[in-house]
C-alpha cells in the first residue's frame, strides 16, 4: 500500500502591521475630513484691517457679529436688532462691566454699525470695541 506524505496544515496568522497601517490611514483621513466638513459656528466675516489694532482679553465679554444681508448674532445666536439689549443684559454677570466687541464684516454698511453702537450706548453699554485684523 502506498502512502503519500500529507502536507502539514499551516495555521492562519493575523498580520498586525498592515492592520495598524490601515487604522492610521483611517484616523488621519477622518481627522482631516472632520476639520473641513464641520462648519464653524457663527457668521463668516472678513474683518476690516487696522494698523493700530491690539489684542484684547476682557474677562466679561459679549460678541456681536454683523454679517452681510442683515445677519446679526449675539455670541453666535441669531438675534434681531430689538433683542440685542435683552441678550446682553442676560450675559451681564451682576454689576460687573460687560465689554461688547462688535465683529463686523468689511462689506457691512457703516450705518448699520453706527445703529448698533447707538442702540448700545442708549442702553448703558459704555465699553464697546470693534474687532479688526492686524495689517
Amino acid at each position: 500500500m502506498r502512502s503519500w506524505d500529507e502536507q502539514k496544515k499551516r495555521k492562519a496568522r493575523v498580520e498586525i502591521i498592515p492592520m495598524i497601517d490601515v487604522m492610521m490611514f483611517l484616523l488621519v483621513f477622518f481627522v482631516l475630513i472632520s476639520l473641513n466638513v464641520i462648519p464653524a459656528l457663527g457668521l463668516k466675516t472678513h474683518l476690516p484691517g487696522a494698523s493700530s489694532s491690539q489684542n484684547l482679553t476682557p474677562q466679561n465679554k459679549a460678541v456681536i457679529t454683523l454679517g452681510l444681508n442683515n445677519a446679526l448674532q449675539v455670541d453666535g445666536v441669531n438675534t434681531s436688532m430689538s433683542e440685542i439689549v435683552a441678550r446682553l443684559n442676560q450675559a451681564k454677570k451682576g454689576s460687573e462691566k460687560l465689554n461688547v466687541i462688535i465683529n463686523s464684516d468689511s462689506g457691512v454698511e457703516v450705518q448699520r454699525l453706527v445703529d448698533v453702537m447707538d442702540n448700545l450706548k442708549k442702553n448703558g453699554f459704555e465699553s464697546i470695541s470693534i474687532a479688526t485684523r492686524k495689517l
